[in-house]
C-alpha cells in the first residue's frame, strides 16, 4: 500500500531530558511538535518506520542500509547510559528495496557496516516515538556523498516497495538544519545559516520538493547543513502524489536549527515529478552557462568530454588567442555538479609547452584521476560547470599576515612536501584556516618548518 505518512524531526541529543539535563526546555516547541509527531505515528499504527539518518554508516559513492535482524543503542556518548533502545529489523522490506534500488543502478545494500550500535541520528526520534508507539520494525537508512538526485531517486524506489507491500508504512527523516546560526553556538556564525534555514523551512511549509533539489552545493557546506539529504529521499518517495504539508516548528536556540513537519498523501499530481523538473531545469541552466564560457573553459570542457567519449586525448585547436598557445603558467581546472565538487587537479608551475595543453591535461586528469571521486562518467558530461584558474608567479611571504584569503592562494612546503589552495574557496574565512587547510593537504605538522608563498590567479568561470 502506499506511504502512509511522511516526517521530518531534528536529533538534537539535549532534546533527551536525561542528556539536557533541562537545557531542553529552551526548545519546548521542538519538543511540543516532536510530541504531536508521536502522536500521529501512534493513530497510524505502522509496521515499519523507515528512518534517514546522516549519522549512520556514510560512505561516498553507496547508500548503506543497515544490515542484520536486531540492533541496539544508548545515549552514552552524551552522559546519559541509561536511556536505552532496542529495535528489530524489516529485513523482508530491505531486501525488496536493495533489488528494486539495484535495478535502477543505484549504489545501495548492507556491505560495510561498520558498527550495528544505533546512532543518535535514529534513537532521537525513536526515543519519543516509542513513547507512545513500540509495534514496529525498523529500517534504518544512511546518507551518501552522492548527489541530491541520487537521494530523490532512491525515495522512489522505497515508495514503489511500500505500494507493492501490505505493511503499513511511514518515513521519519531525520536530521537538523544549518549549524551556523549563532557566534556563540557550537559551530559558530555564517550568513549563509540563517538564509538557508528561512529557504528551507519555506520550502517544508509549500511542500516545494524542487527547492530541496535545488540548493547549491557550496552554499550548503558554507551554511553548515545536516539533513538535506535526509529530507530528500523523503522527498522521493512522496514523487508524484499530492499532498498536505505543515510545518510545525522551527528553532534555532543553541545555533543550530531544528524543523518539525509532516507530510500527508492525499491523491496524486502528475506536476510534482520532481526529479524531471530538475533535470529539465539543470539542463537549461548548463545550457546557458556554455554560451558564456570563455575559450579557457570551453577547451577545458572539450578536453573532457572528448576523452570520456572516446578515450582519446583532444588535439590542441589551431585557432586559439596567444594567450593559451604562447603563454606558460600553472593551471587548475576545477569540475563541479550542482555546486558539489566533482574533481580537481592542477599544477603549481607549467608543465607542457603552453597554457592550452596545460588545460587539456588538467580537465582530463580533473575528471578521471582526482583520488577524491570516481572517474565522470558519460551521463555526468551534460551536468558539468568547469573553472579554469590561470596560476601567478608565486612570491615568499614571512608571517601570516601577508595572507589574504579572497585575493591570494597558498603553497607551504617543507622539503619535499609541498600543498597548495587557491583562493576565494567556500568555508575558507580566514588566513589561518587557509594555512591549516594546506599543511594538512600537504601531510606536513605544524610543529615542522615550512615555508608559505602566495599567488594569485585568474579565474575563467
Amino acid at each position: 500500500m502506499p506511504l502512509i505518512g511522511t516526517f521530518i524531526v531534528p536529533h538534537p541529543p539535549l532534546i533527551i531530558p536525561e542528556v539536557g539535563k533541562g537545557q531542553e526546555q529552551k526548545i519546548s516547541k521542538t519538543i511540543a511538535a516532536y510530541q504531536e509527531i508521536a502522536r500521529r505515528i501512534a493513530k497510524l499504527r505502522p509496521d515499519t518506520i523507515i528512518v534517514t539518518t546522516p549519522h549512520a554508516t556514510m560512505y561516498a559513492d553507496y547508500l548503506h542500509i543497515s544490515p542484520g535482524t536486531h540492533a541496539a543503542g544508548n545515549f552514552q556518548d552524551f552522559g546519559a547510559t541509561t536511556v536505552q533502545l532496542e529495535v528489530d529489523y524489516d529485513m523482508d522490506f530491505i531486501q525488496k528495496l536493495i533489488s528494486i534500488a539495484n535495478e535502477e543502478k543505484l549504489a545501495v545494500g548492507t556491505l560495510g557496516a561498520k558498527t550495528k550500535t544505533l546512532d543518535h541520528g535514529t534513537m532521537v526520534p525513536l526515543y519519543f516515538i516509542n513513547q507512545t508507539y513500540q509495534a514496529y520494525q525498523l529500517v534504518r537508512i544512511s546518507l551518501a556523498g552522492l548527489s541530491p538526485l541520487f537521494h530523490y531517486q532512491f525515495g522512489k524506489c522505497i515508495a514503489k516497495v511500500a505500494e507493492q507491500s501490505e505493511k503499513k508504512i511511514i518515513i521519519v527523516a531525520s536530521g537538523d538544519l544549518s549549524h551556523k546560526l549563532k557566534a556563540d553556538g557550537p559551530y559558530g556564525l555564517a550568513e549563509e545559516g540563517e538564509i538557508f534555514d528561512q529557504q528551507l523551512t519555506s520550502a517544508m511549509k509549500q511542500g516545494d520538493f524542487l527547492r530541496f533539489l535545488s540548493f547549491d552545493g557550496d552554499f550548503c557546506e558554507a551554511a553548515a547543513e545536516c539533513g538535506l539529504r535526509s529530507f530528500i529521499i523523503m522527498a522521493g518517495a512522496l514523487d508524484g502524489k499530492a499532498i498536505h504539508a505543515e510545518l510545525l516548528s522551527y528553532e534555532g536556540t543553541f545555533g543550530v536549527g531544528y524543523a518539525v513537519a509532516a507530510y500527508k498523501i492525499i491523491g496524486i499530481d502528475e506536476s510534482r515529478h520532481f526529479d524531471q523538473l530538475f533535470i529539465a531545469a539543470e539542463a537549461e541552466r548548463i545550457a546557458g552557462i556554455k554560451l558564456a564560457e570563455d575559450e579557457y573553459v570551453s577547451l577545458a570542457r572539450q578536453s573532457l568530454e572528448y576523452y570520456v567519449k572516446t578515450h582519446e586525448v583532444i588535439r590542441q585547436p589551431a585557432k586559439l588567442p596567444d594567450d593559451l598557445s604562447k603563454g606558460r603558467a600553472g593551471v587548475f581546472v576545477s569540475l563541479k555538479i550542482n555546486g558539489r565538487l566533482r574533481g580537481c587537479i592542477g599544477t603549481i608551475l607549467p608543465t607542457k609547452a603552453n597554457i592550452a595543453a596545460e588545460i587539456i591535461r588538467n580537465a582530463i586528469s580533473a575528471g578521471t584521476e582526482d583520488p577524491r571521486f570516481e572517474p565522470v562518467r558519460a551521463d555526468e558530461l551534460n551536468q558539468l560547470v568547469y573553472s579554469v584558474d590561470v596560476l601567478g608567479k608565486a612570491s615568499l611571504v614571512a608571517s601570516i599576515e601577508e595572507l589574504d584569503v579572497k585575493r591570494y592562494g597558498l603553497i607551504v612546503t617543507a622539503k619535499e612536501k609541498r600543498g597548495l589552495l587557491l583562493p576565494n574557496l567556500t568555508g575558507v574565512d580566514t588566513p589561518q584556516q587557509q594555512v591549516d587547510i594546506a599543511l594538512q593537504k600537504a601531510g606536513i605538522s605544524k610543529n615542522e618548518v615550512y615555508s608559505m608563498e602566495r599567488f594569485e590567479v585568474v579565474r575563467h568561470k
